[in-house]
């Protein structure tokens, strides 16, 4: 495995899970946080977006964490390895306020500068609908883009734990 892409809800785990991987088959980490977004939390702009990702996708190793289900397209096809962190709404909401409280004097290191944690009503809205919203959608780009590509559901952190056991052996 030279390229896995790692999505999921905000707070499944998808950074620390990606960080872990990456340590682990000593392979380059990208958060598409850092890219997509400015300081002030200011969206990039769609197109250099996309070419930035097309660009990080071409690499010939990384593991990339993130959802942008806008360039799904450009990455699935690329991956080696879809993991899926299918953690439960209420503990990504509970791990998103934790996350929320410990970071609230430095920064995140999977965030670009410039952009605090924060905690907002669409926010915790975007958190409970991915499963009705987003997790739909990576299975249609999925069989529309890669449908020969290996799929690791993880659904707690037992299964995570399990799956980083057997990684690199």
């Amino acid at each position: 495995m030279r390229r896995i892409l790692v999505v999921g809800a905000s707070g499944a785990g998808k950074s620390t899970l990606a960080g872990d991987l990456a340590r682990r088959l000593d392979l380059p980490l990208i958060h598409l946080d850092r890219h997509y977004w400015r300081p002030g939390w200011t969206a990039s702009a769609p197109a250099d977006f996309r070419a930035e990702v097309a660009a990080l996708a071409a690499r010939p190793a990384w593991v990339m964490d993130g959802n942008y289900a806008s360039t799904l397209d450009l990455r699935l096809p690329r991956a080696d390895l879809l993991v899926l962190c299918d953690t439960s709404r209420l503990r990504c909401l509970i791990r998103i306020v934790r996350r929320r409280w410990a970071h609230r004097r430095l920064p995140r290191p999977d965030l670009p500068e410039g952009c605090p944690e924060r905690l907002d009503l669409d926010f915790l809205r975007y958190v409970w609908r991915y499963p009705r919203d987003s997790r739909p959608r990576v299975f249609a780009a999925l069989a529309e883009h890669a449908p020969a590509l290996p799929v690791r559901r993880l659904r707690g952190r037992r299964e995570i734990a399990r799956f980083l056991a057997g990684v690199g052996k």
